[in-house]
């Protein structure tokens, strides 16, 4: 953690590099890229048995990662996905959340979703990340216990997770005494609403 007159700063760079011995990934080549835009993850019954204890272990390590490295926190969990997070990791050891000090309280949520993306069961994701005074503050996906009809329904169902999200913020806001006059925000597909 880092204090300055602009924020504060909070990585887990000893985490990463710990992260890296334990899985003999410290000579490994670092990845560009958080996982294989062409890799299509299917059932996990399909794939070759690993080990489950190392396999739990690392994917248990990458979830405590991603609260401060939000890229991470949506891998699917497979072996092959969740070793090359370590290899990303390797290439961006320092990086974290800087919490910028700006005196505004303005909600604002990004949210997306996929349509029926999933070839086990063809239902959707849905992603959000909100920020407060520009500060990232909340992330989230998950699949969405429904197979919907269309894309629309999609981006309803994401949308109104996003709003989900930014009424709960505004009451603890509003607990913490904190008032923001300004309209939340809800950007969807390039759209502002």
């Amino acid at each position: 953690m880092a204090h300055s007159k602009k924020g504060i700063f909070i990585s887990q760079q000893k985490y990463i590099i710990d992260l890296l011995k334990e899985t003999s990934k410290t000579a490994c080549k670092p990845a560009s890229t958080l996982i294989d835009p062409n890799l299509k993850l299917g059932n996990a019954e399909e794939d070759t048995a690993v080990d489950k204890e190392m396999y739990q272990r690392l994917v248990g390590r990458l979830i405590y990662l991603s609260h401060t490295r939000s890229n991470v926190a949506f891998a699917e969990i497979h072996l092959q996905a969740a070793l090359r997070i370590v290899q990303y990791l390797k290439g961006t050891p320092g990086r974290g959340i800087l919490f910028e000090r700006d005196g505004n309280a303005n909600l604002e949520a990004y949210i997306d979703a996929d349509y029926a993306r999933s070839i086990v069961d063809r239902r959707s994701t849905t992603r959000y990340c909100t920020f407060l005074g520009g500060n990232l503050v909340t992330w989230w996906s998950k699949k969405q216990n429904v197979v919907a009809r269309s894309s629309a329904e999609v981006e309803f169902r994401a949308m109104t997770q996003g709003i989900c999200e930014l009424l709960w913020l505004k009451i603890i806001l509003e607990d913490l005494r904190i008032k923001s006059d300004d309209p939340m925000r809800l950007y969807c597909d390039n759209f502002c609403y």
